[in-house]
């Protein structure tokens, strides 16, 4: 762990966005996304998948469920998702709330990286797609502002990361003026102004 990275508690990040997915209906599941690839419901089968692989990945139990990469198959979910998506995120922030968690080595998307990394992405992930999902679904968003502030930093950190185009898609500009979320979401790649079509 450096001193410049302290560990941040994602409790209040997974807690909003599993009042998120609550709130998703069944009627919104075949919606479009901030992602032109996925539907809803592929995005809460990303959700479901990557939050399971951060889970372990924090607690060090590597398999199965750390070393599949995210675009091997497109993710859908499972008849028990309602059920599934919040008890897991809820294991995900127990999980990162352990310091050791942020130390040491450990597999994310059968990628070998650093603790405190793993954890920056886990935060990216959790923050970046609760804006896809709330955006695809018309809710209102209000990411902790904690995570927030670590997954904009943390994009903004990688501007110059030449491989960065193999995870996120070119900066959107947008003026220096602009929300704290509407700057990470540009540096994600995304367009903060996207609206499904009508």
């Amino acid at each position: 762990m450096t001193d410049t990275t302290p560990t941040l508690d994602l409790g209040p990040q997974t807690a909003a966005l599993a009042r998120l997915a609550e709130g998703v209906t069944d009627g919104q599941l075949a919606d479009p996304t901030p992602c032109p690839e996925y539907a809803v419901r592929n995005l809460l089968g990303h959700l479901v998948g990557l939050t399971v692989a951060f889970r372990d990945a924090g607690r060090k139990d590597l398999g199965a469920t750390t070393d599949t990469s995210p675009g091997s198959a497109l993710p859908d979910i499972g008849p028990g998702w309602r059920e599934e998506l919040p008890t897991v995120l809820a294991e995900l922030a127990e999980a990162w709330r352990d310091p050791a968690a942020w130390t040491g080595m450990t597999r994310a998307g059968g990628v070998d990286l650093p603790g405190e990394i793993a954890g920056l992405v886990a935060t990216d992930e959790l923050v970046i797609h609760g804006w896809d999902l709330a955006r695809a679904t018309g809710r209102p968003y209000a990411p902790d502002p904690a995570a927030l502030q670590t997954c904009h930093d943390f994009l903004a950190a990688s501007v110059d990361d030449p491989s960065r185009g193999e995870i996120f898609g070119p900066v959107v500009p947008v003026g220096p003026d602009a929300p704290l979320l509407d700057r990470a979401v540009a540096l994600s790649g995304r367009d903060p102004g996207w609206k499904p079509r009508s």
